[in-house]
């Protein structure tokens, strides 16, 4: 399904009407990314995009590039607030991966902005909780199309037009969830890991919580679910009752003297 350009945060030259044809976002749903993409990690070493995919944990994928001039650093500090107020671990619990769409970054790019998105980690993160990549112009192409990110150079004003999403991935590389705008909901953001992780993360309590809300593409973000919850509320009821009436027989046949005690 393709995002109408009202939904998508865009910076186009001039605010050129045709340019926004080419900027945009067409969901794919359910697809699997090209785990054996080659991308470049920090130190410049060559790795494969599946090696950021663990058993259990979600990805969260961003695409940006290094000289952005605004739209790339707010899609970035927005979510690097938003997962402050998820008390999932990344590193541990989810990964974050960041891929440039500019083919001429380099790696010490990528280690300046692993160092500035990952300094309000908790002490003693893994190194690797945020990675930050560059790729050759194929391997952008690839990975772009997959997971449907439309974009384009605008040669007058030398920057990337392109869309502002966040991606969230499940532990075998799916696309499971798109998340828009530069502002995250720390809320919507732990209900799309819970969803991704597919139980590897969370409780109990966190299982109940995300059978209580639904992704609302028109809110763009997760809502209550009031039929649920009036259906877990019946459930909880019936347990409460049921045990009320249990203690109530109970203490109705302690206090019933036996037939042998009339004798």
């Amino acid at each position: 399904m393709a995002i109408p350009a009202q939904f998508v945060f865009a910076q186009v030259a001039d605010q050129n009407p045709a340019a926004l044809q080419k900027i945009g976002v067409d969901e794919h749903y359910g697809d699997i990314l090209p785990l054996d993409l080659p991308l470049l990690d920090e130190d410049g070493r060559s790795v494969r995009l599946g090696e950021s995919f663990k058993p259990g944990k979600p990805v969260v994928l961003t695409l940006f590039y290094s000289d952005c001039p605004m739209l790339c650093s707010l899609v970035l500090t927005g979510l690097q607030k938003a997962i402050q107020g998820v008390d999932f671990k990344p590193g541990i619990d989810y990964r974050l991966v960041s891929v440039s769409i500019d083919p001429r970054e380099t790696s010490d790019r990528s280690k300046a902005g692993r160092e500035r998105f990952s300094s309000a980690f908790p002490e003693g993160s893994p190194v690797d909780a945020w990675s930050f990549f560059t790729a050759t112009d194929s391997s952008i192409a690839r990975l772009t199309r997959a997971v449907g990110f439309r974009f384009f150079y605008d040669d007058n004003q030398k920057q990337f037009a392109h869309p502002a999403v966040v991606f969230i991935l499940t532990p075998d590389g799916r696309i499971s969830r798109y998340l828009y705008g530069i502002e995250f909901k720390p809320n919507d953001v732990r209900l799309s890991l819970l969803e991704a992780s597919q139980g590897g993360i969370g409780n109990t309590v966190d299982k109940i919580l995300l059978y209580c809300y639904h992704y609302d593409p028109k809110a763009g973000g997760y809502v209550v679910m009031a039929d649920r919850i009036m259906s877990i509320g019946g459930a909880i009821t019936v347990v409460i009752l049921g045990f009320i009436i249990g203690r109530l027989w109970m203490k109705d046949k302690e206090h019933k003297p036996s037939k042998l005690s009339t004798l």
